[in-house]
């Protein structure tokens, strides 16, 4: 590593990546290329280093709680755990687009003028589909946002009515703002499940632009049914103000000149900040940072920063550096980076980014993570057409679906 690089990083983690005959094999990548949602990689991720327990840790885990795995295989539909291997437990729950979307939804607006505030009464649903098959019910509530506004402020939710299809809500959801700024507005209403992991299970949802509703009209102002759709675009979770990373990126094509044989570059990757995370569990904060190059999903591959506690503002300034990069490699693969909430035995997502082409395919086979968006192929390709340079940015963090782990 050149010494500049050292002084420039607290940390520096390199791994001897990407073997040739881990791109090649179609099969493979296809097994791989079956996203979980994220937040199921909790209990998984967290062991990444300590293989030595990890499956007597499972057990462990899971004969203290017999009832979370219940809840968990009921609302999921296929749940695996395999202790022997000490292989992760897999389970495929929804959090979008894994319920059927079915029901409605009764609610109405209103501006009050004298309070220059937006009303949004919230009746109830009806006919919601069952998170919880065999007892055929789900705990649902619903959540408001006012788009494009992607802050905290603009998220508002009624409580959680439990055990039932056809909740009664029947509460007001206000928002502060001018009459002349709703033009500019849509009102976006979803419905979701809250299961016992805190983690949600879309429902359905309602969009209204506001920038041709007429606030005059009386019977605006009625409750009136809404049929609840799927999901167009991923907005509710976009919206969630995820935070943002700096990063900087640099493709060193020949690391060792003077070799006779044909030289494989390096992808150095420095992770400097974060920058307003969110706070998934009151005022507590303990995020780290972890780095994959997809396609290779084995943990070797995996490298990580230490944990930044008590602040939403980390500094990590870690240079990770992956080498067997051939310049052809550059079009197939993707830098995905994590960050993860660490909290006693679990680590929780709160947003990534995936950094390469963003063509959707890796190496001929089409995969769904290779999705990177503008601004992530805007970085990759001015590291890939300026080579030996450290280009930087910063780049707001996303939910992301996460390739499986392999060994």
């Amino acid at each position: 590593l050149p010494e500049e690089l050292v002084r420039s990083a607290e940390d520096v983690s390199t791994v001897p990546s990407l073997p040739d005959n881990q791109f090649s094999h179609p099969d493979k990548l296809k097994r791989m290329s079956k996203s979980v949602p994220a937040f199921l990689q909790d209990e998984s991720d967290d062991r990444e280093t300590d293989t030595a327990s990890e499956s007597s840790y499972q057990l462990r885990r899971y004969k203290k709680s017999p009832s979370s795995l219940t809840n968990l295989s009921s609302s999921s539909g296929m749940t695996s755990l395999s202790s022997a291997s000490g292989s992760v437990m897999s389970v495929y729950s929804g959090d979008f687009g894994n319920l059927e979307v079915k029901g409605s939804v009764q609610f109405a607006l209103d501006y009050v003028e004298s309070l220059k505030e937006l009303h949004v009464f919230v009746a109830q649903c009806k006919d919601l589909a069952a998170a919880d098959v065999k007892k055929q019910r789900s705990d649902p509530y619903v959540k408001t946002y006012l788009l494009p506004d992607k802050g905290k402020m603009g998220k508002k939710k009624t409580l959680v009515v439990k055990k039932t299809l056809n909740p009664v809500y029947n509460e007001i959801l206000r928002y502060k703002i001018e009459r002349q700024f709703l033009k500019t507005q849509k009102l976006n209403l979803s419905v979701w499940h809250r299961d016992t992991f805190k983690r949600n299970s879309f429902l359905g949802e309602v969009e209204l632009d506001l920038e041709t509703w007429d606030w005059d009209s009386k019977q605006n102002k009625q409750l009136k049914w809404y049929p609840l759709k799927r999901k167009t675009a991923p907005v509710a979770l976009e919206t969630e103000n995820r935070g943002e990373m700096k990063l900087a990126l640099q493709y060193v094509p020949e690391p060792s000149p003077g070799k006779k044989l044909p030289t494989t570059g390096e992808v150095h990757i420095w992770v400097k900040e974060c920058l307003d995370l969110p706070l998934l569990r009151g005022s507590h904060l303990n995020s780290f940072v972890k780095c994959t190059i997809l396609p290779d999903t084995s943990r070797k591959s995996r490298q990580k920063t230490r944990a930044v506690g008590k602040t939403t503002n980390p500094v990590f300034n870690h240079t990770m550096v992956y080498d067997g990069f051939r310049p052809e490699d550059l079009m197939e693969a993707c830098v995905e980076l994590t960050v993860w909430d660490h909290y006693k035995l679990t680590n929780q997502f709160l947003g990534g980014l995936r950094i390469g082409f963003g063509t959707g395919k890796s190496y001929g086979t089409e995969v769904d993570w290779m999705d990177s968006t503008s601004e992530e192929v805007a970085l990759w390709e001015k590291m890939v057409n300026s080579p030996n340079t450290w280009v930087e940015a910063t780049l707001p963090l996303r939910m992301l679906l996460i390739a499986k782990l392999s060994k």
